[in-house]
């Protein structure tokens, strides 16, 4: 009798507090149930699946629904990444090797919320150029952000030639006249499952920030471009990537580039198939592999493409239209970008020959760009050839975006990250590509002996202003320096720097003089 009042008091507490599980544990989603495991506090379920594996004949086809399982699928380890080659070791970069498939479409949940919990939801898409990564890097790992009250998500998405090839036969087996973008659908796929199904963990599916890095950032930059992510979620993030110069289009050779099928359809010669069936056929690997180290297949050209569907126009032109999704953005980028995306050898290393590559590259502006980056000696050369390829790949793109959010209705927050994480190269590295991921998750690599009582307040602070960012869409709150909306006339920007103030007119000169430039060379 005692443990049948045990057990109905236990029921009774269950269903006060809202919490999705069932006596034995698992939660209800798309395609059955699963379970997960909890560890310093927090629930994780790992390898979730958001869509069917896309192999065989759906290769190269928009993600399907979840195959249905039965009985508890055990979500307690990751997925397989997508199929991609690694970092070479001695790269910044470089992970172990991990699992890798073509049945890839995984998604983790980390949660401390209860089901009856509107918990706002963070969804993170890592970076990688589009050819590497996966949600499970252990810098993504979502404790300390579900512990400070978000339900954090990481997706992976088809990458490479498996994400971005449009071809003739593609785009004709389409219902929709469209190939090339699977990527993009992919990371909408996983979107519509955290609208479904986020409330068993407790999340708010009305309150959804999308959030990435380098190729990540210019996933979320195309995301809020597309129309089909319409809905989807609310607020944005994007740290160092989007695109706003010219792109390419499906079948019209524009903007000095070569259709998207015309370069898919150089691919799949080089791969020795005459046809989408025999391309089908070969085996993954025989396609990373091209796509790696070919001479041809390293012609592919992996990024989305005005198709007419996912794209209707290249991203700028929608942005400038007003048809972009009008949500709130926190957007910025690092000091030191290029350190870790150049190898030393490639930087000129005599006055000579950097005069002669720079004039070479710019021409009849050649005094205006010696005027935005001074070098008067070898010991400058670095920080100036440096500094003018940030600018144009990072600085300029993320101006640009908070610009075109602060002319329609939503605020924007511009940072700069240039707080130099302890490292034995740090002198040479600054604070490099993908350097403040560690801050944002508060993931700090607690074994560094090097990391400091600085390092630690500036984590606590990224993460506070990112989460305070994805509950309300204003970034600040209770102990933080204020962080000012940009606007056009006083360009105030966040300095995620060994202190955290607010600054005005990031790199004015130098991004003004790269903006001419393009305006010049490439529109």
């Amino acid at each position: 009798m005692r443990r049948n009042v045990t057990l109905f008091a236990f029921a009774i507490a269950l269903a006060i507090s809202g919490f999705a599980l069932s006596p034995n544990g698992t939660i209800k989603v798309d395609g059955g149930l699963i379970s997960g495991t909890t560890a310093d506090g927090v629930r994780s379920f790992k390898g979730v699946p958001f869509a069917a594996p896309p192999v065989g004949e759906l290769r190269w086809k928009a993600p399907q629904p979840v195959v249905a399982w039965q009985g508890v699928r055990q979500c307690d380890a990751f997925g397989s990444a997508c199929p991609q080659s690694s970092y070479p070791q001695g790269s910044m970069y470089y992970s172990p090797p991990e699992k890798m498939s073509e049945d890839c479409l995984y998604l983790n949940v980390w949660t401390t919320a209860n089901s009856g919990d509107k918990r706002p939801v963070m969804v993170w898409i890592h970076g990688g150029a589009l050819t590497r990564g996966s949600g499970s890097r252990p810098t993504y790992d979502g404790t300390a952000l579900a512990k400070k009250g978000v339900v954090l998500v990481t997706v992976n998405y088809r990458l490479g030639p498996f994400g971005y090839l449009a071809h003739p036969e593609l785009t004709s087996e389409s219902p929709q006249h469209s190939s090339g973008n699977y990527g993009v659908l992919d990371q909408i796929a996983a979107l519509k499952w955290v609208q479904k199904n986020i409330a068993a963990f407790g999340g708010d599916a009305k309150n959804v920030t999308i959030f990435g890095e380098s190729a990540g950032s210019w996933s979320v930059n195309t995301l809020v471009a597309t129309p089909l992510a319409r809905g989807l979620f609310h607020r944005a993030i994007g740290e160092s990537g989007a695109y706003f110069g010219p792109m390419p289009y499906l079948k019209e050779d524009r903007n000095k580039m070569a259709s998207a099928e015309k370069v898919g359809a150089a691919f799949a010669k080089a791969a020795g198939a005459d046809s989408i069936k025999a391309l089908r056929e070969l085996p993954a690997d025989k396609l990373v592999d091209l796509f790696t180290n070919d001479a041809e297949g390293k012609k592919f050209r992996t990024q989305p493409s005005v198709d007419g569907w996912v794209l209707p126009d290249e991203i700028r032109n929608i942005f400038a239209q007003g048809k972009h999704n009008d949500v709130p953005v926190i957007v910025g980028s690092n000091a030191n970008e290029m350190t870790t995306l150049t190898t030393p050898d490639s930087v000129p290393k005599t006055m000579e020959d950097y005069r002669k590559r720079v004039s070479m590259q710019y021409g009849e502006m050649i005094k205006e760009f010696d005027a935005a980056y001074p070098a008067n000696n070898d010991a400058d050369i670095a920080s100036a050839y440096l500094g003018a390829l940030r600018d144009t790949a990072f600085t300029l793109n993320m101006r640009t975006w908070a610009r075109m959010t602060a002319n329609g209705r939503s605020k924007a927050y511009l940072y700069s990250f240039s707080h130099v994480p302890p490292n034995p190269r740090s002198k040479y590295l600054g604070a490099y590509h993908a350097s403040e991921i560690p801050y944002v998750f508060n993931n700090l690599n607690r074994q560094n002996p090097l990391l400091t009582e600085t390092d630690q307040k500036l984590a606590d602070a990224m993460m506070s202003y990112w989460v305070n960012f994805a509950k309300t869409g204003d970034p600040n709150g209770p102990g933080l320096p204020k962080w000012v909306p940009y606007d056009r006339e006083s360009e105030p920007y966040m300095d995620f720097g060994d202190q955290v103030q607010v600054r005005n007119h990031l790199l004015k000169e130098q991004v003004d003089f790269i903006e001419r430039v393009q305006k010049r060379t490439l529109y």
